[in-house]
């Protein structure tokens, strides 16, 4: 029994890309701004954007979470992220409510 391939956001690349961009943020600067730099190189980032490679659950989470956007904005290929970055999202709110 074979597996079927899952599903990728076609466009989660180049969000990541918009993000990183609209934050003004080099690849190094975005790689310590999600707390990875212990965890990967900035190469990964660039693996990311180019669509080479899909970023974790974790990192997506994070990317959420520096550009203050929901992470359905990343991952909905119907969803579009906002015309200014960082978003008004609140993480920290939303974490109280729990």
């Amino acid at each position: 029994m074979g597996k079927k391939p899952r599903h990728r956001p076609e466009n989660l690349s180049r969000k990541l890309l918009q993000i990183r961009n609209a934050l003004g943020l080099s690849q190094s600067q975005m790689l310590r701004r999600l707390g990875a730099e212990d965890l990967f190189s900035v190469a990964r980032i660039s693996e990311y954007e180019l669509g080479v490679r899909e970023p974790s659950l974790w990192v997506l989470l994070n990317y959420a979470r520096v550009a203050r956007v929901h992470l359905e904005a990343l991952v909905d290929d119907k969803a579009s992220l906002p015309d200014k970055l960082p978003g008004s999202f609140n993480w920290l709110r939303m974490q109280r409510r729990s």
